[in-house]
């Protein structure tokens, strides 16, 4: 065991991802073995930015290896997490430097999102290269542009359970003969809404990236879902699952938005519409019924709302090998004296090995922000998911049999149908 120089401290940021534990395991299983000394901070930046020693000690615990030895395998975080952003906060930041000073903590393990990692970087701004960051990138979104198209770790966890529940309800909906509407987190992006569309092979997704960043009426959303249910009957089948990512919701006009949240649109700290508020799968469902209640025809479709189900699962295999690899890594980077790697980075690891991205390098030239990767819809994996789903085709114009009886549903002409949803696959 080395001589002790320099405390390290972890903490956690933003929603939680399966996998969490795994990383503060890792981190302090490595830093105790080189030697030094982990302070584990409870509740994110919460009780940094306040710059109260005081409270400050009764939120940080040192931790040692028989602390985290098994806590790889559960979800959540035993250091639990907050949304707290140490930029909004009246001298958040220079508050944050002089505890983490006062704890004697030379190297910053942080791990979460874009936000999480964007407050690092003001921090590791505002220390003056006195503290080293390394930020480990988590998010079941899958939205941080990681090389070699790397998972976020979580993702694959929230997948898999995703994708086991959907499953179960593609069986009760035709069990039951009935339509479920599914929504998934995913602020920006809709790898986990595609993800588990594919893997459970429910009937469709509907993805923010498919509306290019304009905004767009609920009744285009609407739009896709009611022609998809009508072509699933026009194919001899009378149930189905909608998979919607949650950051559609960001897609829409003000006035449905204002609709949906019911009331005026406030921002969270880090100036995002609060999706948890958006009452996306509920209105969506109360205007399909409506649509088809218009004529006289019964529809009844049940919303389902997977987000905070998915988050603290226990970590699959995949995640509890890949989260020890982070953890074991941002220690070694921190501690290295390789000049390429005195720069505080975000920790990415490909077959085993360290892929450091410095923190101006991930950030968006235009927002200043960390950069999110979104799906391709031009690609192929975009491409094939979507072949497997029941939605409206520019095909389905060439085939008189089925539109004539999608447009007989609405009590329309071919051509009137035609007509009214042709911008759909413009």
């Amino acid at each position: 065991m080395v001589e002790e120089q320099g405390n390290f401290g972890i903490l956690v940021g933003g929603g939680p991802a399966p996998g969490l534990n795994g990383v503060i395991a890792a981190v302090t299983m490595e830093a105790c073995h080189k030697g030094h000394k982990v302070y584990g901070i409870y509740d994110g930046y919460k009780w940094l930015v306040k710059g109260d020693p005081n409270l400050l000690q009764q939120h940080i615990k040192l931790l040692d290896i028989p602390d985290v030895a098994r806590i790889h395998f559960n979800g959540g975080s035993v250091l639990r997490t907050s949304r707290t952003n140490p930029v909004k906060d009246p001298n958040g930041v220079s508050n944050a430097v002089k505890m983490l000073n006062s704890l004697g903590i030379s190297y910053m393990v942080t791990t979460g999102g874009d936000d999480t990692a964007y407050g690092a970087s003001k921090i590791a701004e505002m220390a003056e290269g006195k503290i080293k960051f390394a930020h480990v990138p988590k998010t079941i979104d899958n939205d941080l542009p990681l090389p070699h198209n790397l998972p976020t770790f979580g993702y694959q966890t929230a997948r898999e359970l995703g994708s086991s529940l959907v499953k179960n309800l593609m069986e009760d909906a035709n069990t039951t003969g009935r339509w479920y509407i599914v929504v998934v987190m995913g602020r920006t992006a809709g790898h986990l809404a595609l993800g588990i569309t594919k893997s459970a092979g429910a009937t469709l997704a509907i993805i923010p990236e498919e509306f290019a960043n304009k905004k767009i009426p609920l009744a285009h959303i609407c739009d896709i879902f009611e022609t998809a249910i009508l072509k699933q009957r026009a194919l001899g089948y009378h149930h189905g699952v909608l998979v919607i990512a949650e950051g559609v919701s960001d897609n829409l006009i003000e006035e449905d938005l204002k609709k949906a949240i019911g009331g005026e649109i406030k921002l969270d700290q880090f100036g995002h519409i609060p999706l948890a508020d958006v009452a996306l799968g509920k209105v969506l469902k109360q205007e399909i019924e409506r649509r088809f209640k218009t004529r006289k025809e019964e529809f009844r479709a049940i919303d389902i709302d997977l987000g905070y189900v998915l988050r603290c699962a226990d970590p699959i295999p995949f995640d509890q090998e890949y989260t020890k690899d982070l953890g074991y890594h941002a220690v070694n980077y921190l501690l290295s004296t390789k000049p390429e790697h005195q720069k505080n980075a975000i920790i990415c690891v490909f077959n085993g090995e360290l892929i450091p991205i410095y923190f101006e390098d991930m950030l968006d030239p235009q927002t200043k922000k960390t950069a999110v990767r979104r799906v391709d819809i031009k690609s192929g994996l975009y491409r094939i998911a979507r072949s497997y789903m029941t939605r409206l085709e520019q095909n389905d114009f060439q085939d008189p049999a089925l539109l004539k009886t999608m447009s007989q549903s609405m009590h329309l002409t071919s051509e009137e149908f035609k007509k009214r949803f042709e911008y759909l696959i413009a």
